[in-house]
């Protein structure tokens, strides 16, 4: 599988822990940036990684900036996108298992690089379980429209 990741300054402290963790895992990287910690706009990231998925270039992504807030509102503007703010375990979980999200977001302000790891690997290896809560996905993606 094919994972985007996409990152601002105030991310970047995770993208080591979440690049290790997907090529663990045996899924291909693609890196759309930053490459360092000077300061850029996360939307710009955001958008990237999103708009791959949409595409097809990749099958999932992990968005990271200070808090994960910001960049997960901005990949949830791109139609077709749902892209889950994650703090904890359990919310990786969840956002692959009930809410089929593409993509998730934290922050490497909040998030330690070990919980960022642990974190990847839970919504990477995650399946949806689909039943009720793919009509739930489908109540949400009608929104859009």
């Amino acid at each position: 599988m094919k994972i985007a990741i996409g990152c601002d300054h105030g991310g970047i402290v995770l993208k080591d822990a979440v690049i290790k963790a997907v090529t663990e895992l045996g899924h291909e990287v693609i890196d759309y940036g930053c490459y360092d910690n000077s300061s850029v706009d996360y939307p710009d990231y955001a958008e990237k990684v999103a708009r791959a998925i949409v595409s097809g270039d990749a099958e999932k992504g992990v968005l990271l900036c200070g808090t994960g807030i910001g960049i997960s509102i901005a990949a949830n503007k791109i139609d077709g996108i749902r892209c889950a703010h994650v703090t904890d375990n359990f919310s990786a979980q969840m956002s692959a298992e009930h809410n089929n999200a593409h993509i998730i977001a934290m922050g490497g302000r909040i998030t330690s690089t070990e919980d960022a790891y642990t974190f990847t690997k839970t919504f990477l290896t995650t399946e949806f379980a689909g039943g009720r809560h793919a009509m739930r996905v489908d109540k949400i993606m009608a929104l859009e429209k």
